[in-house]
């Protein structure tokens, strides 16, 4: 139904009408800028004002309300602006967390445990959120609760896992209980819970999370097992380090770093990669010497591994490997060698020591020089009641005296006899 305008009463009525309505909207607009306006400064007359002009704005209302609390010191007058707030919106964990905060200081534990009870339901996930309510429990005693938000933090938010764990292992240090009921079943936080146990050296515990890890199928960088073994190997607890490298190995498709009874020596001809890591051979810079690959001159393999020597105070060639051994047991080593241009007093050793009683030497070969062919070196030794790992090493002796020229090795091999 169309409404005629044909008469000038009926055109100034609509003509006052729209007017009306556009001085309306004016002053609704203006109004509500006035208020963002007070509201965004720091003045407490500034924020009444933001109040006053749009009563029905939440956020004006905990503005007011941090205000009384944390610029005027008053957390009992900052109750009734953030209650305000949270009635206007009961849906923001922030305005509950705030009024949590205040009932925190005025010490009404009871008003406080009900704010962050309301604040958890506003909002039961998001990691922030976890994270402040378990620091609001911490502050109140409330560990059990604490811990429970921690675990919402590390299932949610990889960033925070760190500071979570430690946080949770100084409430509940008790590796069993947080494996079971705070540590989420993820790699990351797994390996923050190494990390934090090896810097602490509670190795018996490590153990338990490295299980937990291997259990959980969950992926993860292969240098977690270099490091976890190099943190065995200092805490000399050879027969776990072993264990692991093991599960490495499996993992990460290295079965052909692992030692075998026909050879304890890992990639003793050099035809794998040096992994500078595990029970693979590792690689020292030194002054004066410098171990490579020579894929040119060999004795049995594809590989050999040529040591160039220069230098006045050359103590060692700068490449080693971790061997695990049993105690009181008789073991044969070999190797074999050639060189060109050594010269200098003495020459480098074939050498097995005692990986935590350096002044063990087990075995020590003559001087590998004056070869221009292949030659064996070799001989046999037995460990002591006490020993479980040895070092396989080239060494010169004597030590610092100067020494130039190339040697080639290839072909160890290590096996109990």
């Amino acid at each position: 139904m169309q409404i005629p305008f044909d008469t000038p009463a009926r055109k100034r009525l609509v003509a006052g009408a729209a007017i009306v309505l556009a001085m309306a909207y004016l002053c609704l607009a203006g109004t509500l800028f006035l208020a963002a306006w007070f509201g965004g400064r720091v003045e407490l007359t500034s924020l009444e004002r933001a109040v006053r002009l749009d009563p029905g704005n939440a956020d004006y209302r905990n503005h007011l309300g941090r205000y009384y609390e944390f610029v005027a010191r008053d957390p009992t007058a900052a109750v009734g602006p953030y209650t305000a707030a949270v009635q206007l919106n009961p849906h923001s964990a922030r305005y509950w967390f705030d009024l949590a905060s205040a009932h925190q200081v005025r010490g009404d534990v009871a008003s406080q445990t009900m704010a962050l009870e309301r604040a958890m339901q506003a909002d039961p996930t998001t990691p922030d959120v976890a994270w402040e309510a378990a620091n609001l429990y911490l502050v109140q005693g409330q560990n059990e609760k604490a811990l429970r938000e921690f675990r919402v933090v590390m299932a949610n938010d990889a960033s925070l896992v760190p500071a979570a764990v430690q946080f949770c292992w100084r409430v509940e240090p008790d590796v069993d209980a947080l494996l079971r009921d705070v540590i989420p079943p993820r790699s990351d936080a797994y390996i923050a819970f190494l990390n934090l146990l090896m810097s602490k050296k509670e190795t018996a515990a490590t153990a338990k999370v490295w299980d937990a890890l291997i259990r959980s199928g969950q992926p993860f960088e292969k240098t977690c097992v270099f490091e976890y073994f190099n943190y065995l190997i200092l805490q000399k607890d050879v027969d776990e380090a072993a264990l692991v490298w093991r599960q490495g190995a499996s993992r990460f498709g290295l079965d052909s770093y692992l030692p075998s009874s026909a050879n304890l020596v890992v990639n003793g001809n050099f035809s794998l990669d040096v992994l500078n890591s595990g029970l693979d051979w590792r690689r020292q810079k030194l002054p004066g010497v410098e171990p490579t690959i020579d894929p040119k001159d060999f004795h049995g393999g594809p590989r050999s591994l040529l040591i160039t020597f220069d230098g006045p105070r050359v103590e060692d060639a700068g490449i080693f490997q971790y061997i695990p051994v049993e105690p009181n047991t008789t073991y044969e080593v070999s190797a074999y060698y050639k060189s060109a241009d050594l010269e200098g007093a003495g020459g480098p050793h074939l050498t097995v020591q005692d990986m935590y009683n350096p002044k063990t030497i087990y075995y020590d070969s003559e001087d590998m020089k004056e070869a221009g062919f292949w030659k064996s070196v070799g001989g046999e030794f037995t460990t002591t009641a006490d020993c479980r790992l040895v070092i396989l090493h080239i060494r010169r002796v004597p030590e610092g005296s100067p020494i130039r020229g190339k040697l080639w090795v290839d072909d160890f091999r290590l096996t109990k006899k």
